[in-house]
């Protein structure tokens, strides 16, 4: 295993910690719970950085990468959903999506086609995301009006992936 994949499965363990901090009765414990959801950004950024740099891009990487950012981002938004600070239509239009894409890399990742790596509305995604989530746990105004145009965004950017993916593999599944 390289050490970007190894940052990637580091990930998974900022997910519980989030979850642990936020819902926790510790002084500034929304400080403490961003820092660790920026955490997971910074890593995401360093590990496809790496993988770049050193050419130890891998199949397991192109999985597990987007994988790890969909939970992060699916745990951040059920904790949201459970204290009122995102109403549930918002909510399930982000599961929706995300769980999509996950079954959808699942499914074309074991049905060995090829993948569509990160692309820059991919990389805008995340990060407009990133910032609603920061307007949201810091309940700022205009936070879900924000995350709406965030949302639209985001399903725009999985039509593009899609499409590339069918043009890169020829046929629909």
């Amino acid at each position: 295993m390289n050490v970007p994949n190894m940052i990637t499965l580091c990930r998974f363990i900022l997910i519980p910690l989030y979850l642990l901090l936020f819902f926790s009765d510790i002084p500034n414990r929304m400080y403490w719970s961003f820092g660790v959801l920026l955490l997971a950004g910074l890593t995401d950024v360093v590990d496809g950085y790496l993988a770049r740099r050193s050419r130890q891009v891998t199949q397991l990487g192109s999985m597990l990468d987007p994988l790890v950012d969909k939970l992060m981002v699916l745990a951040v938004f059920l904790s949201l959903l459970l204290t009122q600070r995102v109403g549930f239509v918002a909510t399930a239009a982000v599961f929706i999506r995300d769980l999509g894409m996950i079954v959808t890399t699942a499914f074309f990742h074991f049905q060995r086609k090829a993948t569509i790596s990160a692309n820059l509305m991919g990389k805008m995604t995340t990060v407009l995301y990133y910032i609603a989530l920061f307007l949201l746990i810091f309940d700022q105004p205009g936070a879900e009006m924000f995350l709406w145009g965030v949302i639209v965004f985001s399903f725009l950017t999985s039509f593009v992936y899609l499409f590339q993916f069918k043009l890169l593999n020829q046929k629909w599944m």
